[in-house]
């Protein structure tokens, strides 16, 4: 009762938005209905008044619904198809990842841009958005300024990538019979999770491809996500090392349990369960039910990233940040374009 209390409204406007978002999407399968509920979530935010009691269903849509998805995607997944591509996206995942880190740390210097708002613009465009500016921001004591700002920039460029790439790609000349491509790119080159997830759906939406683009972006989007762990380790290191040659405090100790995502924990366990009934006989066509409703929970998803996305307060915050998170984004995704065309994937 209590838990219906604190997120019944906000669930139930994020519903509210899904009916119509998927009904959309079904007549406009080339927008897709994650987009129509980013979208009408992002015409509805200025609107909205008394947030406070409608705040905590709003994140728990964005955050545990989404991952709800993410997991519900594992079914159907073979042991197998994830390892390999795991395999096959791994060089390109190491090389946007270190783009990023590389352009943001570059630019810092240049700009002179806060040195923690920079960190967290470059790991959460690097990795996966919110989650890791999160996972640093505790590491390197941002306040919550900082985190608003940075998370807010990496939305906004999520976003854009959710509505322009299933574009991009077929101006690219992708494959359209299958979502490998499409699917490498998506996870590799969007940020998030919440919008990696919007345009692979749109992308099988506009092809009916089923979930095949979605099934392989978001298999490569967790292996990226995975590098959250070592990466929020080194800053941890060398954090510790800067405050003991200025005479700060001692070592930093990092949680592991605060910054390991555990939904891929689960979205492997369900890709288990589906190796192992899978192997006994049972039918693929058994799990189409469950990744259906993953749809659903992505949709909704998306609504609540659309009301959490503020353009008028963003671009109040100022032109640096922004400007670091697009030059972040442009690269990520003209690296991930370039290797995924020298490696014969496009």
């Amino acid at each position: 009762m209590e838990f219906i209390k604190k997120n019944g409204p906000g669930l139930l406007v994020c519903l509210a938005i899904t009916l119509p978002a998927f009904i959309l999407g079904k007549l406009f399968p080339i927008v897709g209905g994650p987009i129509f509920a980013i979208l009408i979530g992002m015409i509805i935010c200025p609107l909205l008044k008394n947030r406070d009691r409608l705040d905590a269903g709003i994140s728990f849509t964005s955050k545990k619904i989404l991952q709800s998805a993410v997991v519900l995607l594992g079914f159907g997944l073979n042991l197998g198809v994830i390892a390999e591509t795991g395999r096959q996206s791994l060089p390109i995942i190491v090389c946007t990842i270190t783009t990023s880190l590389v352009v943001a740390y570059l630019l810092h210097r240049a700009m002179k841009t806060p040195g923690k708002i920079s960190m967290l613009i470059g790991v959460g465009s690097s990795i996966c958005g919110g989650s890791a500016v999160a996972a640093t921001a505790s590491v390197i004591d941002a306040d919550d300024e900082e985190i608003a700002q940075s998370i807010s920039v990496i939305f906004f460029f999520n976003v854009i990538a959710a509505i322009i790439f299933p574009q991009l790609g077929y101006l690219l000349g992708f494959d359209t019979t299958s979502g490998d491509a499409f699917g490498i790119f998506a996870g590799t080159a969007v940020n998030d999770t919440s919008s990696v997830t919007a345009t692979a759906a749109t992308w099988d939406s506009m092809w009916n491809l089923g979930t095949a683009t979605l099934d392989k972006a978001v298999t490569v989007k967790l292996t990226r996500t995975l590098a959250i762990i070592p990466i929020t380790l080194v800053i941890a290191f060398m954090r510790s090392r800067k405050l003991k040659k200025a005479g700060g405090a001692g070592e930093q100790k990092v949680s592991m349990a605060k910054i390991f995502p555990m939904f891929i924990l689960y979205f492997i366990l369900a890709s288990v369960i589906t190796t192992v009934a899978m192997h006994f006989g049972a039918p693929a066509s058994v799990f189409t039910p469950l990744k259906e409703l993953s749809k659903i929970f992505i949709i909704m998803a998306m609504a609540a990233i659309g009301l959490n996305t503020d353009i008028i307060k963003l671009i109040k915050t100022g032109g640096k940040p922004i400007f670091m998170g697009l030059c972040c984004w442009i690269s990520i995704s003209a690296v991930s374009l370039i290797l995924q065309h020298v490696m014969g994937i496009w």
